[in-house]
């Protein structure tokens, strides 16, 4: 009948596939360290080739590229394996936009573990890790700073221009849980009137420090060392950087970080949080949405908060005008609130 529609039949497919995800993680993994990716991008399209540039077995290469082109990170035509736009901006070492580093910090024991006792987490209701990210001074940290940087080379960008930086106002900015430093070192580098605080414990602003050196604004790059709950931070600032911290706790804890925030801002100031922010509904876009699990394995009481969350909390930490921003194409969002 015109305009009926057939539901498929019931399928194992998706629970095969989901249930053995993590051999497409490992895929990848393999694939980033191996330098498969930029073997490929050197002109290396065969198995052989690209065996003999990796210094691996042909067959090795030859069924992690079938595999890499089933998940959707190769192309292959015959025997001929080629980069994807994606992979070719993203995965092949010489490129600018390399973020492969990322493996470091997304793939370690300290990131992964919670995952492990993940029924135990949903139980609890958070993480059953002792040390976890919460930690004062975890090592994944330092981890995190060496490691994702270059992933957030896009958004700092973006975030950047958002903020109108290069029209160059003299602007005081606090960085809060600083890590590698991409946001406000950006930031730095479109405003020459621009100077940086950054919070982070000492053995990660030491990473920062090295990409401060690196951007050329080391001599307007300063830094404060320790816990973002207990430090003074200072006041007049005309712009307090939170960016990816506020969803390691919960909406308690944030409102009592966003009030010292509060304090100190200039009378104009602005409150810029940078985050992972899921529809209302909670389950779209795919990316954020999934956040809250990250956060369920890998902290106490760490969410994924929705615009309406952040916006009541920033409200009752004192703030107006309270404004979302889509960061597109990247997964955040990022909400501007004034003093």
């Amino acid at each position: 009948m015109s305009g009926t529609q057939v539901s498929a039949p019931p399928s194992p497919q998706l629970f095969f596939e989901t249930i053995t995800a993590y051999q497409s993680t490992e895929a990848l993994k393999a694939a980033i360290q191996l330098e498969v990716f930029t073997a490929i991008g050197e002109a290396n399209h065969t198995a052989e080739s690209i065996g003999r540039r990796c210094q691996a077995s042909e067959r090795g290469i030859r069924i992690l590229c079938d595999t890499l082109v089933v998940i959707g990170f190769l192309t292959k035509d015959g025997n001929r394996y080629s980069l994807t736009q994606d992979s070719a901006l993203f995965l092949d070492r010489k490129s600018p936009a390399y973020m492969g580093s990322a493996i470091q910090f997304m793939l370690a024991p300290a990131a992964v573990d919670g995952f492990r006792e993940l029924a135990a987490a949903v139980r609890k209701g958070g993480t059953v890790k002792d040390q976890n990210g919460l930690t004062p001074e975890h090592p994944m940290w330092v981890d995190f700073a060496r490691g994702m940087a270059p992933l957030m080379v896009m958004p700092a960008e973006l975030l950047a221009k958002l903020l109108k930086a290069d029209e160059g106002q003299k602007w005081k900015v606090l960085s809060l849980a600083a890590g590698h430093g991409m946001f406000d070192i950006t930031i730095a580098r479109h405003n020459p009137n621009a100077t940086i605080w950054a919070v982070d414990w000492p053995n990660v602003l030491e990473v920062a420090r090295e990409n401060t050196a690196k951007a050329g604004v080391s001599d307007r790059y300063h830094t404060i060392p320790g816990s973002a709950f207990d430090v003074d931070y200072g006041t007049g600032y005309d712009l307090v950087l939170i960016t990816n911290f506020l969803h390691h706790f919960d909406s308690a804890t944030c409102e009592k970080l966003l009030r010292k925030v509060h304090a100190a801002l200039k009378p104009v100031g602005r409150a810029v949080v940078l985050e992972f922010v899921p529809n209302e509904d909670r389950i779209s876009p795919p990316v954020p949405a999934r956040f809250s699990l990250t956060m369920l394995a890998g902290t106490p009481a760490g969410d994924a908060y929705t615009f309406s969350e952040l916006q009541s909390m920033l409200r009752n930490a004192g703030y107006t005008s309270i404004e979302n921003h889509p960061l597109a194409p990247t997964f955040f969002n990022v909400v501007i609130a004034k003093k």
